[in-house]
């Protein structure tokens, strides 16, 4: 009898693991393992993320495992303000990781590991957003509760609160390709070379939509100047 798969806190399903093999490599875990208690020999630095990856090309299940704790928070937020929902970011993340895991013997160093996993889930993101463009939900980029009383009082707070709302629902409306690159530039701090691999485009075409969308932005954020 076959195990429904259930979610865990690390956005991985656990179940049976799947049996077909693909390029020439075993199919990723249900759920990856935990990053190994010592991750690199005593009185070294930390490991790099090229060698980790390469050692996970290999079969080092415990590589990977590391490279998936350093980076797993930071995709999950990419994903949760590309999609604006927290169920599509974890099922965007975790299909990213598998599929980052079959391809790591692709993976060549030409680009910042980091920037290959972010181009994967980016990529998975646009396209489910380009079947439904609008996100369901605000994106995710209000402030914390806790730091709205530091703000100011309580119209002040109102007012920071309405300008949110204001930036949520103008970036809501671009075309995913342009909110992609204002996300990962204004809120991942991206460099422009950087965004350009990421999707897959041209660093004048990044600094195009940039320049699109901060002037569209501006003008619907013009009321709270």
């Amino acid at each position: 009898m076959s195990t429904a798969p259930t979610r865990t806190t690390s956005g991985f399903r656990e179940g049976p693991p799947p049996t077909h093999v693909r390029h020439g490599r075993p199919a990723a875990p249900g759920r990856f393992p935990s990053p190994p208690t010592t991750a690199r020999p005593a009185g070294t630095g930390p490991v790099s993320d090229q060698l980790l990856a390469v050692r996970a090309a290999e079969g080092d299940d415990g590589a990977f495992a590391v490279l998936v704790g350093r980076h797993n928070a930071a995709l999950l937020t990419l994903a949760r303000q590309l999609t604006g929902n927290r169920q599509d970011a974890e099922d965007m993340v975790q299909e990213s990781l598998l599929s980052a895991w079959r391809r790591l013997p692709d993976f060549r160093g030409d680009a910042a590991f980091r920037t290959w996993l972010h181009r994967i889930v980016t990529n998975r993101c646009l396209s489910l957003l380009r079947s439904r463009p609008v996100p369901p939900v605000a994106l995710d980029i209000r402030p914390e509760p806790a730091a709205l009383p530091a703000l100011g009082t309580p119209e002040q707070v109102a007012e920071t609160r309405a300008a949110t709302r204001a930036l949520v629902h103008a970036l809501a409306g671009l075309d995913p390709g342009r909110r992609a690159c204002w996300i990962l530039r204004e809120l991942h701090g991206m460099h422009y070379d950087e965004i350009a691999r990421t999707l897959g485009i041209s660093e004048q075409t990044v600094r195009g939509r940039l320049f699109r969308t901060r002037r569209s932005l501006a003008g619907a954020m013009e009321p709270w100047r």
